[in-house]
């Protein structure tokens, strides 16, 4: 391994170990359907929606025989919410129709799955089957090219080479992390470089704006 990518080993430790996310809930179908509301969400929105759909539907059945008209109301505060509705509902047929009412366990039939794309299905092998995946959403992305480990324009060249860099046992806890991470300190607009703990291997922080900051 190259020196700047044992840097790069270490600053991920870090920022994993500084901002740690717990997924208390890791039943499969349950954390599909979650990020799937969570697309262009706040997480606190996300939640919202997330419990008030599963209070009334709480299984692959359950919405898999409704119409997206009866979600809208209990998603409403995820926005989207037609859209996200009705790909819900089509995700649910498919899971029971084809898996058996079992969410598939590999990247290729999940990201087959309507309005699932990498980073959703990412996000499911690792919290709900413990596959090693790296979900890369604005955050990773963002980060990553900020602090100097990638140059890249979109999160699925990032993905590509953050695998490459990267260890797999690092792959699922990075993406947590670097949302929180993300949220508090290494903010798009106005990011807190005073409390950051890896401002020292920032390229961002190191360069003329961000030292100044």
């Amino acid at each position: 391994m190259k020196i700047k990518e044992q840097e790069i080993v270490l600053v991920a430790e870090k920022i994993i170990k500084s901002f740690p996310r717990n997924h208390s809930i890791t039943d499969p179908y349950r954390v599909l359907i979650t990020t799937v509301l969570s697309q262009r969400s706040k997480d606190e929105n996300t939640e919202i929606a997330s419990e008030k759909l599963f209070s009334v539907y709480d299984s692959v059945d359950k919405i898999a025989n409704t119409s997206p008209q009866q979600l809208y109301e209990l998603i409403k505060p995820a926005g989207l919410y037609k859209q996200k509705a009705k790909r819900i509902v089509e995700i649910s047929k498919i899971i029971k129709k084809k898996y058996s009412g079992k969410v598939p366990d590999t990247l290729e039939e999940l990201i087959s799955l309507p309005g699932v794309g990498r980073k959703t299905a990412n996000i499911v092998l690792y919290v709900s089957f413990g596959i090693p995946a790296l979900a890369v959403d604005t955050h990773v992305h963002r980060i990553s090219n900020r602090l100097g480990w990638v140059s890249t324009k979109t999160p699925e060249e990032t993905e590509t080479l953050l695998m490459k860099i990267l260890p797999k046992r690092l792959w699922g806890p990075l993406n947590g992390s670097m949302v929180e991470f993300g949220k508090k300190i290494c903010r798009p607009i106005s990011p807190k470089c005073n409390l950051c703990v890896v401002k020292e291997k920032c390229k961002y922080y190191k360069s003329e704006k961000g030292g100044k900051r």
